[in-house]
């Protein structure tokens, strides 16, 4: 498909595969990016069309071509209107644009048992896909990266005894009953949409997610640039890299920060984007505190760089997230060679990892006291902070690669020829490790 041309144009004796996400190249924020891999490798075994919209988050205001064909996948556009997604009636707006055109575009282009993957981001459109399919006697496949209304009952916008609540239960059985797979990102997820599906036989698969090791490497942390330009190279940094938004405990690390305001020897450093930003940015220009810093989200390609920037890096979410979401940036961490001192529920997936692969501590969300004496503790293993980054690039590099989710999605979504693919996996992965 040539650039602004027909995308029904190109021909391929691959199954085809449709990806519906709203996220997509040159999208490098989390969900647009692991999508752009996801449909780049799995465009080895199948003829990958990917429907999204333009660009509304770090590349906001870039207007790609309707039509495109980037790394074997061919790209559709479809319209809709990207207001400023801070916004709730705008951002509720542009989910309702977009999703009316997804769905025209979907009924016009779909063919009869073709399979559509379509990701929960947003909370719609799996549902818009499913009744898309339906109409064009299709498959379609959920790839859950956050539960709903779970994400909602957590972030305290709805209560859990709500209509609403009951209603999106409701239809989220009626849309894992009739789906092909159902795809969940941790085990926490994947007992809970079990449980949310009792009885609807919904077949649903975990495949975790992996860890950008071509970009993201440990770098010795006297080469780093940015401790040095922030002038905290002498010090103990925890670093807060990613999301902030409403399910994510940004106020409990605030908290500790206060506490830790006349430690000269331990640093905050937070990075990123989200609804707590700015109340992030209120509290620190009101208190002034001399031991935390805050920057701005740094784009992909300066990602190394951040993640570096630290002793230990922080992951937290609120309570009553276990099986809700998995935060993607656990992977990235473990790929930069990080400790990982996390605020989460001990049976969630973030947790098990901390655990299985030694790389670190976890407590409950929103206990300051609980969080401060694991600071401390963390603090005080400075013989131990090397072995766990060791063991969190080793993890990431044996066990959190790439090829091995491209294999295991080609093979729930139908294709049979990943074999050769996953053999030469293992070749880059014994490369890797020799660097």
């Amino acid at each position: 498909m040539r650039e602004g041309g027909d995308p029904q144009v190109e021909r391929s004796e691959k199954k085809r595969l449709w990806i519906v996400s709203e996220l997509y190249y040159p999208e490098d924020t989390s969900t647009g990016f692991h999508m752009t891999q996801l449909a780049e490798g799995l465009a080895e075994f199948f003829d990958v069309n990917v429907l999204c919209g333009q660009p509304t988050y770090a590349h906001r205001g870039t207007i790609a071509p309707k039509f495109e064909r980037h790394n074997r996948v061919n790209i559709i556009r479809a319209r809709g209107l990207t207001l400023n997604k801070d916004v709730v009636p705008f951002r509720l707006l542009n989910m309702a644009t977009l999703g009316l055109s997804v769905f025209f575009h979907a009924v016009r282009r779909l063919s009869k048992g073709e399979t559509l993957l379509v990701v929960t981001t947003p909370p719609t459109m799996p549902f818009i896909v499913a009744l898309a399919a339906k109409i064009r006697r299709a498959k379609y496949a959920v790839l859950v990266f956050d539960n709903y209304p779970e994400t909602l009952v957590a972030a305290e916008k709805l209560g859990p005894d709500s209509v609403v609540v009951r209603a999106l239960n409701l239809a989220n059985r009626w849309l894992y009953k009739h789906a092909y797979k159902v795809i969940a990102i941790g085990r926490d997820m994947k007992k809970l949409i079990e449980e949310k599906a009792g009885g609807t036989g919904a077949p649903v698969e975990l495949i975790a997610l992996w860890a950008d090791l071509d970009t993201i490497k440990p770098v010795p942390r006297d080469q780093n640039a940015l401790l040095r330009e922030l002038g905290i190279e002498n010090k103990f940094v925890l670093l807060y890299s990613g999301n902030m938004g409403t399910t994510h405990d940004i106020r409990t690390i605030y908290e500790c920060a206060e506490r830790l305001r006349d430690d000269s020897e331990i640093h905050f450093l937070f990075a990123g984007e989200g609804a707590k930003r700015k109340w992030l940015e209120r509290e620190l220009a009101g208190k002034h505190l001399p031991n935390v810093t805050l920057v701005d989200r740094h784009p992909r390609e300066r990602l190394t760089t951040l993640l570096n920037a630290c002793d230990v890096a922080l992951i937290s979410v609120v309570d009553g997230m276990r099986g809700v979401s998995v935060p993607s940036r656990i992977t990235n961490i473990m790929a930069a060679g990080k400790p990982v001192l996390a605020m989460t529920d001990p049976a969630s997936e973030i947790a098990l990892i901390i655990d299985e692969e030694g790389i670190g501590r976890h407590v409950l969300p929103g206990n300051s006291d609980d969080f401060l004496a694991a600071i401390y503790d963390i603090r005080g293993r400075t013989n131990e902070l090397a072995d766990m980054s060791q063991r969190a690039r080793t993890a990431a590099v044996e066990r959190y690669r790439l090829e091995d989710r491209i294999g295991k999605y080609a093979e729930v979504l139908g294709s049979s020829g990943t074999s050769q693919f996953l053999q030469e996996s293992f070749t880059k992965q014994s490369e890797i490790l020799k660097d």
